[in-house]
């Protein structure tokens, strides 16, 4: 028998953001998110690996692609939500500036968002890049010294930035809880 609209409704499409310092779990939190029926992963590492190959060489280099890779992105994640897909973007919503740009992504998008913070001390975030790069299996590799650089722009979400803000904690990744 058909189903009819009221017993196969869909859940709302929700936008799925993500903060946390370089090896805090982003990506891997990302694919668990990603899982979810009717949900799209859009990963800022892997479109900026094939748009811009052996350009990113520094900060300066990351700034100025990523920069590009937004500007053409944001209005698609905002269509795609619009057809009744969820969306991860795994896109490091680290400073206030890189959440600026994803709350006027919301508010296109016209619906719901939950800003994922993964507050994961930076000694754990090392080992984990260490063993990342040992893997080769990520795009980029990344050395203690530019992890001390990147992070250092590194600002922690507030509640006064108009998120719903979900905190994952080290020893299981389970939410803490909303800020």
């Amino acid at each position: 028998m058909p189903s009819s609209p009221s017993t196969s409704c869909a859940a709302a499409p929700t936008l799925h953001f993500l903060c946390g310092k370089i090896g805090a779990g982003k990506s891997t939190l990302a694919a668990e998110l990603a899982s979810r029926p009717a949900t799209l992963l859009l990963s800022e590492d892997r479109w900026l690996a094939a748009l811009y190959p052996g350009e990113i060489l520094d900060v300066t280099d990351y700034g100025r692609c990523a920069a590009r890779l937004r500007n053409a992105i944001g209005e698609h994640v905002a269509s795609l939500a619009g057809a009744g897909l969820s969306v991860v973007l795994d896109f490091p919503a680290n400073t206030r500036r890189s959440r600026e740009w994803l709350r006027e992504v919301a508010a296109q998008a016209g619906c719901a968002h939950r800003l994922h913070y993964l507050d994961v001390p930076d000694a754990v975030c090392k080992a984990r890049l260490r063993a990342r790069n040992a893997s080769g299996t990520h795009p980029f590799t990344t050395t203690d010294a530019q992890y001390d650089a990147i992070t250092a722009y590194f600002v922690e979400p507030s509640e006064d930035e108009g998120f719903d803000i979900v905190r994952h904690v080290p020893d299981g990744g389970k939410p803490a809880g909303l800020l």
